[in-house]
């Protein structure tokens, strides 16, 4: 078993624990400790699971709000405008509005970016490797729409709202799952994010056909103009990022003025950043060993390095080439990651999930059939279909369980996919216009996800302690490889990785501890 912790000849690749993203010794003594300290909140920044506690935070700071007096001017700041104007001119917005149409656009751009990757060299490209997570994604969505319906067909009010139990929150579910870390055979992982990304990809579906307003032809036309630009210059070799940003700026307004749901133009953005180097990698690497000997021959350690230029001068060519051989999608998914997970969604939690039950009829709303409707649909209609469809799939040997997965692991990750929350909540406000009903799917929301998290984590911690009173530990395979691949990885998976390797080291101490060796 690939995955199995008893790996000894494998062991002798990793002879140190995690390594920061640069090596501190290379940084002069005085500034190590920053480095270092720095180097701490790259990782933090980058934790699924603290992005999924952050986000939790925000949405129970907005319950506690939304349910003293301090929830009228909590909701009149949000709801302050905010603008531009030139002349006569003035185009604004409240700051909700901000949050939900343009914060929310970043966020769907960093989406597809991530569904971009796992197109282009990820669990999508193999379309047999894929078919498992794909079809299960789609039972996902179609068996809470099922139930959905079971409650709200008969009232058109309530039906439009069939949408909301469909999505899976990416950030919630993987942070979950982080949780568990080695505990749980990479499969699952892999398993659970390609679900969530073809989820993702049903969600943008629907939110682009059913949820927009009647479009304006003029503005869809415009759209599609600012679109072909941003092909042609990805066909016309445009690596820099900042032509990309100012051209989807333009498409962003378009497609917002179109009445299509504007966070649309952040996946169309996406999908025209290039995904490849502008710098010929066959022959970089000769080229920069070249200017490494350059850069040591032109260097004086008796002379201060202001006064060094060609040193400096060349240093400078080097480090210009290098940055540029990561492609921009990744440099822009790593830059975007961050600002998304630890800024972006919690603020779209705080102003969302504030449900108030003041002046409301509680009784009332638990016995909606919207509550009902998303409440079921997520928490029993996700994990049903997903497990259908799955156990469909298999059995007509169409593709089979990832590596070291198990259908008890398969059911602990279908029933995190019941955690909607971010993508539920925001369809929810594009499905109802009642205040009584957001506030309705949005309890819904919150318990079902709350549920299913907790299910979820507890279902596979059951099957990881039996795994762990067997001697069985797992680790991610991207643990065996090397940094710079780990650096294309996106940032959950690259998480993982780097775990496997801590837990590859601790397995290495014990073995040199022990010379009998590890079980």
């Amino acid at each position: 078993m690939k995955e199995q912790a008893s790996f000894r000849g494998q062991l002798r690749r990793f002879p140190q624990v995690r390594q920061d993203m640069t090596d501190s010794r290379i940084y002069i003594k005085e500034v190590q400790g920053h480095q270092h300290r720095y180097q701490k909140l790259i990782q933090l920044t980058h934790s699924s699971t603290k992005a999924a506690g952050a986000m939790l935070l925000a949405a129970v700071a907005a319950l506690i709000v939304a349910n003293t007096a301090a929830h009228e001017p909590f909701l009149e700041f949000w709801h302050s405008h905010v603008g531009v104007f030139f002349g006569e001119s003035v185009v604004e917005m409240s700051l909700a509005h901000v949050i939900n149409d343009v914060f929310m656009a970043v966020f769907f751009l960093l989406v597809g970016l991530e569904v971009k990757y796992e197109l282009t060299v990820g669990e999508l490209t193999n379309i047999r490797q894929a078919l498992l997570p794909i079809m299960a994604a789609v039972g996902g969505v179609l068996a809470p729409i099922a139930i959905y319906l079971v409650f709200n067909v008969a009232d058109p009010q309530t039906v439009g709202g069939w949408g909301v139990p469909t999505a899976t929150d990416i950030a919630f579910a993987l942070g979950i799952l982080a949780l568990l870390g080695n505990r749980v055979p990479a499969g699952v992982r892999v398993f659970l994010s390609t679900l969530a990304v073809a989820d993702d990809i049903i969600a943008i579906l629907v939110i682009a056909i059913f949820y927009g307003q009647s479009p304006s032809l003029a503005w869809l036309l415009a759209a599609g103009v600012v679109l072909a630009v941003l092909v042609a210059m990805n066909r016309g070799h445009v690596y820099s990022l900042l032509p990309y940003m100012l051209v989807g700026a333009l498409l962003w307004y378009c497609v917002y003025m179109s009445g299509v749901h504007s966070t649309i133009a952040g996946v169309l953005l996406a999908f025209a950043i290039p995904s490849g180097s502008r710098v010929n990698l066959r022959t970089f690497a000769t080229w920069s060993d070249s200017k490494v000997r350059e850069a040591n021959r032109a260097f004086d350690p008796e002379e201060p390095v202001l006064a060094q230029g060609r040193y400096m001068e060349t240093v400078r060519h080097l480090s210009h080439v290098a940055r540029q051989v990561v492609p921009p999608a990744t440099r822009l998914e790593h830059k975007l990651y961050p600002w998304v997970y630890f800024g972006i969604l919690p603020l779209f939690a705080l102003t969302n999930a504030d449900v108030s039950f003041a002046g409301m009829d509680v009784g009332s709303l638990f016995a909606s059939p919207v509550f009902f409707g998303i409440f079921f649909g997520l928490l029993v209609g996700k994990p049903l279909g997903i497990m259908l469809m799955s156990f469909l799939v298999v059995k007509l040997k169409l593709a089979s369980l990832p590596e070291n997965v198990n259908w008890q692991h398969m059911l602990g990750a279908s029933i995190l996919g019941g955690v909607g929350f971010t993508m539920a909540i925001f369809v929810a406000n594009l499905a109802f216009t009642d205040v009584v009903l957001v506030a309705t799917a949005k309890l819904g929301i919150l318990l079902a996800s709350l549920a299913a998290g907790v299910l979820g984590f507890t279902f596979l911690l059951v099957q990881a302690r039996g795994a762990q009173r067997q001697g069985v530990a797992f680790v991610d395979p991207a643990a065996e490889s090397a940094d710079e691949e780990l650096e294309a990885l996106p940032t959950a998976a690259r998480e993982a990785a780097l775990e496997g390797r801590e837990m590859l080291h601790d397995l290495e101490a014990d073995e040199e501890l022990d010379p009998r060796g590890v079980a």
